[in-house]
């Protein structure tokens, strides 16, 4: 598995390396609707781990099929 996010390191909303799953109003959507990325509400503070982020995006992964779709 490639690590998209540091496994060790915090990321809260605004960094700009969330942008590669979406913006803060998409990120804001899947909390609400229980989707997305598991994450930390500390008060108002959002906070993903980096290793969630990475399994996540690990569940996600799409292997394209040899000879595409018919």
């Amino acid at each position: 598995m490639t690590n998209l996010f540091e496994q060790n390191r915090n990321y809260v909303l605004g960094d700009p390396e969330l942008e590669i799953i979406g913006d803060r109003d998409k990120l804001a959507q899947w909390r609400h609707k229980g989707m997305g990325p598991a994450f930390y509400r500390l008060g108002r503070k959002i906070i993903y781990r980096g290793a969630d982020l990475n399994s996540w995006a690990e569940a996600n992964r799409v292997e394209p099929v040899a000879g595409g779709q018919n």
